[in-house]
C-alpha cells in the first residue's frame, strides 16, 4: 500500500470493521474511510459466493484476520474486482493471499497504480475493461450470474455489476447513500459531524428528490460524454435488482431499483443517448 493511503483508513480495521451476511450469498465488510483524510464517507467491500462455490470480492477492504476467516468460509476466491480505479488500495494483500485470483479492473488501473507507487500486480492476473471496444468475457461461471456494465465516462472509471440470483447491484462511486452510518457504527465518531462531511452528506444522498446528487452526476460525472453515460444508465436500469450495495454510505436493502431510477432520472429521460462505438 502506498504511504499516502494510510491517512485515509483506520489504524486498526479489525476493531471497527462491520461484517454482515446480507444474504446467504452476499457478505459486506464495512469500515470507516475518510475522503481526503477528512470527509467521512466510509468504505465497503462485498463478497459474493457463486453457485459453483467460487467467491468474487468487490472493492476489497483491509484483509483482517476476521475478514479472511469469513472469506475462506464462504468459498474459494477466484475474482478480485477493483470496482473503479480508486478502489484498489488493498489489492496487494488480497492478491498475496489469493495469488491465482483474476483481477477485474478498468484498463487504466495498472498505470494508475504505478504512478502512485503501489505494488505491481502480475499482468497475467488482470482482466481489463477497455475504454473503447467490447467488454471482455470473464468466465462462464461469472458471466452466468453477473450483469456487467463498464462506465468509462465517469471520472473514476466505474465497473457496475448486478448479481442476478440475489438481485444485488454492487457499485463504487456511481451512487452514494450517505451518511455512512453502518461504516462508522463501531467507532466513537459520528458520520454526520464536521463541516465538510455535512456538506458532502447533503450533496451525496438518496433522500427526497436527491436533486444535488442528480446535479453532480449530470453536470460533473457525465459531462465528458453524456450520451454514452445515459446509455449505460439505461442499460443498468433494465437489470432486475432490489438491493444496492454502495461503497460509500448505507446499503439500500429494498426498493433499490426505484432509488436508482430516481437518482438517474435525468439520464434515463434524456433524449440525446446514442450508441457508442
Amino acid at each position: 500500500m502506498a504511504a499516502s493511503a494510510h491517512k485515509l483508513i483506520p489504524a486498526d480495521p479489525e476493531k471497527v470493521m462491520v461484517i454482515r451476511h446480507v444474504t446467504s450469498e452476499v457478505v459486506t465488510m464495512s469500515t470507516p474511510f475518510l475522503r481526503f483524510g477528512r470527509i467521512k464517507i466510509g468504505g465497503r467491500g462485498t463478497l459474493v459466493r457463486l453457485a459453483t462455490g467460487s467467491v468474487a470480492v468487490f472493492s476489497p477492504v483491509a484483509l483482517t484476520e476476521t475478514a479472511k476467516k469469513e472469506t475462506d468460509a464462504l468459498g474459494e476466491v477466484k475474482y478480485l474486482v477493483a470496482s473503479d480505479q480508486e478502489h484498489h488500495i488493498f489489492l496487494e494483500s488480497w492478491h498475496k493471499a489469493y495469488p491465482t485470483a483474476k483481477i477485474l479492473a478498468p484498463e487504466t488501473l495498472p498505470s494508475y497504480r504505478d504512478k502512485q507507487n503501489y505494488f505491481k500486480l502480475p499482468q497475467a492476473n488482470y482482466i481489463l475493461f477497455p475504454d473503447k471496444g467490447p467488454a471482455p468475457s470473464i468466465t462462464p461461471e461469472f458471466d452466468a450470474e453477473f450483469d456487467v456494465e463498464y462506465v468509462p465516462v465517469h471520472p473514476n472509471k466505474e465497473l457496475i455489476v448486478n448479481h442476478r440470483p440475489s438481485k444485488t447491484l454492487i457499485q463504487a462511486d456511481l451512487l452514494f447513500n450517505l451518511p455512512a452510518r453502518e461504516q462508522f457504527s463501531k467507532t466513537d465518531v459520528s458520520p454526520t459531524t464536521g463541516i465538510l462531511t455535512r456538506i458532502f452528506n447533503a450533496l451525496q444522498n438518496t433522500r427526497g428528490s436527491a436533486v444535488w446528487q442528480k446535479r453532480f452526476l449530470w453536470y460533473g460525472a457525465s459531462s465528458s460524454d453524456r450520451p454514452r453515460f445515459n446509455e449505460s444508465m439505461r442499460k443498468i436500469a433494465g437489470w432486475d435488482f432490489e438491493r444496492i450495495v454502495p461503497c460509500h454510505g448505507d446499503v439500500v436493502e429494498s426498493g433499490g431499483k426505484g432509488i436508482f431510477e430516481k437518482v438517474m432520472e435525468w439520464h434515463l429521460k434524456a433524449k440525446d443517448a446514442k450508441k457508442s462505438t
